[in-house]
This record gives structure tokens, sequence and C-alpha cells, in this order.
């Protein structure tokens, strides 16, 4: 099974393979160490921290649960992804934690679904920059 998405039809690419966008999930206890983890690669990382996110895990009778979550996202190149994942494995993260999608289909598509690691009580997963607000709930 590939982690890689579908490839686009286009995509924005540099010497070091397509133009990526990768996210990665962390407990905010930990965001001081996961980016601490993310300057020992060889390229610079600007990071976008999303606060206010949250996972939603959609399950084989259809029903979704949420959770929330903390977001960091930033561009990289295809050819930087191994770096990556060496660098969150060495500070002692999951690199399966991270998410790769194609830079043109983050920018114009809807969340790409993740599918269910063995095990899992879950189907697929997908992450939401912000969390919806549902009517009659009060978000903290």
């Amino acid at each position: 099974m590939s982690v890689w998405p579908p490839a686009p039809t286009a995509t924005l690419s540099g010497s070091s393979g397509a133009l990526v966008s990768i996210s990665i999930d962390v407990d905010p206890r930990f965001l001081e160490s996961l980016l601490e983890a993310l300057a020992q690669v060889s390229f610079p990382v600007n990071p976008q921290i999303y606060h206010d996110a949250e996972m939603v895990y959609r399950y084989a009778d259809g029903h979704e649960e949420t959770e929330a979550a903390l977001l960091v996202e930033f561009p990289a190149y295809a050819g930087q992804l191994k770096e990556v994942r060496e660098a969150l494995a060495a500070c002692g993260f999951d690199p399966s934690r991270l998410q790769v999608t194609w830079m043109l289909a983050e920018i114009h598509a809807e969340p790409t679904a993740e599918p269910a690691p063995p095990g899992a009580p879950y189907v697929e997963r997908y992450r939401r920059k912000f969390r919806v607000v549902r009517a009659g709930s009060q978000q903290t």
C-alpha cells in the first residue's frame, strides 16, 4: 500500500521532486519537541500551526467521530520526505503520524482521507485545519 495519493495531472516540481504538503498531528505537550526535531533537517521548515484542528475518524458503518488535534504543516519536496521521517524517528516521534499530499491537491481539494493502519477500529481518517462548530454546541 502506498502512502502517496494518486498523482495529479500537473505537479509543482524542483530538483528534489514534486512539491508536497506535509501535515503532522501532535499532542500539544510535544509541540516544542516536534519543532526541534524539524529543525534538524537540512532544509528550512516554515511550519503553519493549527491549534484548533481536528481529526475525523470514519467507521465502516459510515458514522464519524472527531477528536481535537494540533496540526503542524509545511511544504517540502518529495525527495526530502525520507529526511523528515528520519528526523522524527530520531526524536522519538512516530513517522507514520505524518500525512503527505501533493501541493496542488492540497490547495484545490477537500481533505485527503488516510486509510486506517492495520487493527484500527476505524476505516479511514482525515484532518480538518479548523474545528467545525455544530449547532447547539459551544466551542471551548
